[in-house]
């Protein structure tokens, strides 16, 4: 459908995307596979093990917080363990891929902010490791973080006029991975 030169240009799109990423998030998280001329394929592959040393926060703490700026979550441990692959496709805008960025490089400096200690966030209690944040854990009566509800649910000015509640608060990924739980009718019901 797209014939010759619309895959063509669909792929440079994509390489393009994907090397404007890591040319924005080089100097906040190391940029795995880059060629000879710094430049990477059609993804990017940031590293997280170097800011999980360092602070305790981990790919899947980013993964989960970027729920809260209203992103899904780049594949996370592959191919690399301790990594996030981002792959923006050639129909994202440039826009979005500045909040995107905006939303990584704020997730950044939270995890270095709660290593710090900053206005009593603590590496056990801060928006990174409680993400994410629900509508009904913001609005319940009961707040018992050290951050505020405006930063759990609107980390940056842009996500209160667009926001996405996740649905689900936080889920421990291996027990959900080791313990599968089949919520579909049976079988005879489709008979």
């Amino acid at each position: 459908m797209m014939g010759r030169d619309g895959l063509l240009k669909a792929t440079e799109l994509a390489l393009l995307n994907a090397n404007y990423v890591a040319a924005q998030l080089k100097d906040h998280y190391p940029v795995l596979y880059t060629g000879k001329n710094g430049r990477v394929a059609h993804e990017c592959i940031i590293d997280i093990r170097p800011l999980k040393e360092e602070t305790g926060i981990s790919e899947s703490d980013i993964a989960k917080r970027l729920m809260d700026y209203g992103f899904h979550s780049p594949t996370m441990s592959f191919p690399v363990a301790g990594t996030l692959m981002i792959e923006p496709t050639e129909s994202e805008s440039k826009e979005e891929l500045d909040r995107f960025i905006s939303a990584l490089k704020s997730i950044k400096a939270e995890a270095m902010k709660a290593k710090a200690g900053e206005e009593g966030w603590t590496l056990e209690d801060n928006p990174l490791v409680n993400a994410p944040h629900t509508a009904a854990m913001v609005t319940n009566s009961e707040w018992t973080h050290p951050y505020s509800r405006d930063t759990a649910a609107f980390p940056l000015p842009y996500i209160r006029a667009h926001k996405f509640w996740p649905s689900v608060a936080r889920v421990d990924d291996a027990y959900g991975d080791k313990n599968l739980m089949c919520s579909c009718p049976s079988i005879e019901n489709y008979m």
